[in-house]
């Protein structure tokens, strides 16, 4: 969901984190293998590496942002929804493709989580597939 309010991109919000994520070799699908020091900086750069499997990342600009918010019944199902509701802004309105992914608020009891992603509109003449 987009954030109705006006939100400022600062250059933090620009700055890509050090990468902590692989893709593994597998036959018909992606595999992403991600870390980070909390669990939520494993997920966020596994949307990160979501998009960047998807395009170069480094063509993807922080002048927008996206955020979304979901919930799971379980740890493994909201790691699913997470991605899935990035995927769904990537592949329909606003095809949001994201350069940075932050949680916002990470609810591990009632299995929720508000995330903002920072990046642009995805365009064919500029981000390669």
């Amino acid at each position: 969901m987009d954030n109705p309010i006006d939100i400022t991109v600062t250059e933090e919000d620009t700055t890509l984190p050090p990468q902590q994520y692989e893709y593994l070799d597998h036959t018909a699908d992606v595999q992403i293998h991600a870390w980070g020091t909390s669990l939520a900086e494993a997920f966020e750069q596994s949307a990160v590496a979501m998009f960047a499997y998807m395009t170069e990342i480094q063509t993807v600009d922080s002048t927008d942002t996206h955020d979304i918010e979901v919930e799971g019944h379980d740890l493994q199902s909201l790691f699913y929804q997470f991605l899935d509701e990035f995927l769904f802004g990537f592949s329909a309105e606003p095809f949001f493709i994201a350069r940075k992914v932050k949680i916002l608020e990470f609810d591990r009891e009632a299995n929720k989580i508000k995330a903002r992603g920072y990046g642009e509109t995805f365009s064919l003449d500029k981000h390669p597939q």
